[in-house]
């Protein structure tokens, strides 16, 4: 079974309600999907690729030398062939990564990196907040509601970040995720995912299920946060990256979150009537439990919030 494939120029059109009941399915029956046809440039999306291809051939030999996992794995593997058992690595990701944030420094190498990004970044700014404004419609809420609370009424601005990931041939993917299973902590997450190498997988009703490769097409799903605002019926979905033994996946993962000091809090009523509400709280209270417990079931998550006080 694959995820949904939505066509997101039909928003527009003649084909708007049938549009919204597919996004509205996407959200509500994967909290995965992929959108096609976003209005971001070819042009653009393969300047993305180049730019981040040549970014990680610089930083190859830096990931083999010292990254943790590859370090682990080698230990292992050396144990095995001294007759012991291996044991698959738990607590690391076979992944390289750097963030993105306007106000931190970003790559100098190569020279086009920043511009490039810095564009497509404010593409998917765009793409996100209509995104919002589509939600909104679905859920029933105002107009401009979710940015409002992820800008704690207009305080500040929601966080917005992208992570750009890499995970390289590994020679025991047996022994090694490349992202282990989680949820994600924020709001809306989009994915600009390698066309070529698979390893994305989507948890739906206890099987894994492949997220495939799709030239030029954006991946989105919700976090906590919607799941939480939405009151339950748009729930985040768990997901993980297979490391692969052939090809260097790219992943680029922006994600457009609630300022650390906004009030999240349920918007609708709750998904079924036999259900409670989810709690209330500020984001950042949230991020401190979600770092230490990422990899974790969520709702202990939740039920923590229910005990603090705003």
């Amino acid at each position: 079974m694959a995820i949904p494939v939505i066509d997101f120029s039909k928003l527009d059109g003649d084909k708007r309600a049938e549009t919204m009941a597919a996004l509205a399915a996407g959200f509500e029956e994967w909290g995965f999907f992929q959108l096609v046809n976003t209005g971001i440039p070819d042009e653009l999306l393969e300047r993305v690729k180049k730019v981040c291809n040549d970014c990680y051939k610089l930083r190859e030999q830096g990931f083999k030398e010292s990254n943790p996992a590859v370090k682990a794995l080698a230990e292992v593997v050396e144990k095995e062939g001294e007759g012991l058992a291996p044991k698959k690595i738990e607590n690391m990701d076979w992944e390289d990564i750097f963030t993105l944030q306007d106000d931190l420094p970003w790559p100098s190498n190569p020279t086009a990196f920043k511009e490039t990004m810095m564009e497509y970044r404010r593409e998917l700014k765009k793409l996100a907040e209509k995104l919002l404004g589509v939600m909104e419609e679905l859920l029933g809420l105002e107009e401009g509601h979710i940015k409002k609370s992820f800008s704690n009424g207009g305080d500040f601005e929601p966080f917005y970040g992208t992570k750009v990931s890499h995970y390289p041939p590994c020679p025991r993917p047996d022994l090694v995720d490349g992202l282990r299973a989680h949820t994600d902590a924020g709001g809306l997450i989009l994915l600009f995912q390698d066309d070529r190498v698979g390893g994305l997988q989507v948890l739906r009703d206890g099987q894994w299920h492949d997220v495939q490769p799709l030239e030029n097409a954006i991946v989105i799903n919700t976090g906590d946060q919607i799941e939480v605002m939405s009151n339950g019926r748009y729930k985040s979905a768990w997901h993980r990256i297979l490391a692969t033994r052939d090809g260097n996946r790219r992943s680029i993962a922006s994600f457009y979150n609630p300022a650390r000091l906004a009030t999240i809090a349920p918007a609708t009523p709750a998904a079924s009537t036999a259900g409670a509400d989810y709690p209330s709280f500020v984001f950042g209270d949230y991020m401190e439990v979600y770092v230490k417990h990422k990899f974790q079931a969520k709702e202990p998550r939740f039920a923590a919030m229910a005990t603090t006080k705003q």
